[in-house]
């Protein structure tokens, strides 16, 4: 069974899905019969090459905030990421236009490394001070990942090396309905949005592998188009 998953690097519920996704794996008795494949999706593909502004500020612009209470969106999305023992931190993360991190990461993918660059990439983003919109520190993932250095940035120099499957990626996910990401696809045949809790992917497993309709989970916890992220309350 293939388990296709769109994503972006700068979606914080695409980080927390991807290993609530891993966790509901586990339980899944084929689990060893699950290829996982990762798909691109950009939340601001209009954003310029190369600009970047602090995740606070842009939190507060987009949704009127002031500094305080976008810096406690940040500290309830944090929590949620620190309950899947993930290491997020709060303060000097930057956001940006993720479309180089997408054609590295297919260039990954043709490689057989693409796990391997995506899991530093988000590490990178969500809990170290690397930033992911700084080619050196692509190249240097991409090396971590087993890239070869040369090819990572003859990549990252020529604009349209893997532009084209990036913006194929885009478009499948469009065809498929994916409104927010992550979205998670079962053998072509289902569709599961959001950062669900692992349970529900264990489930959703199970009845994609025997064959069965799955019940649509309410779509939580996930990033949408326009950038804006869902953020749990008190």
């Amino acid at each position: 069974m293939r388990v296709e998953i769109w994503s972006d690097i700068a979606c914080p519920w695409c980080y927390i899905g991807k290993a609530r996704f891993a966790k509901g794996l586990a339980d899944f008795a084929h689990r060893d019969e699950v290829e996982v494949v990762f798909r691109s999706f950009e939340l601001d593909p209009g954003g310029a090459k190369g600009v970047t502004a602090p995740v606070v500020d842009m939190l507060a612009r987009k949704y009127g905030r002031t500094l305080e209470e976008a810096r406690g969106m940040e500290e309830h999305v944090a929590s949620a990421a620190r309950a899947e023992g993930l290491t997020y931190r709060t303060e000097g993360r930057d956001h940006g236009n993720t479309f180089d991190i997408h054609r590295l990461l297919h260039l990954a993918a043709a490689r057989g490394r693409q796990e391997e660059l995506l899991d530093l990439a988000y590490l990178a983003n969500f809990g170290e001070e690397r930033s992911v919109f700084d080619p050196e520190v692509l190249v240097t993932l991409a090396v971590e990942a087993g890239l070869d250095e040369a090819e990572a940035r003859a990549v990252l120099a020529d604009d349209s090396a893997y532009a084209a499957e990036v913006r194929a990626d885009e478009r499948e996910a469009s065809e498929l309905g994916a409104n927010a990401v992550p979205f998670f696809v079962l053998d072509r045949r289902y569709g599961i949005s959001g950062g669900q809790p692992a349970e529900v992917f264990t489930r959703a497993l199970e009845q994609a592998w025997a064959g069965r309709e799955v019940a649509e989970p309410a779509a939580v916890d996930a990033c949408e188009p326009d950038g804006s992220c869902a953020v749990p309350q008190k």
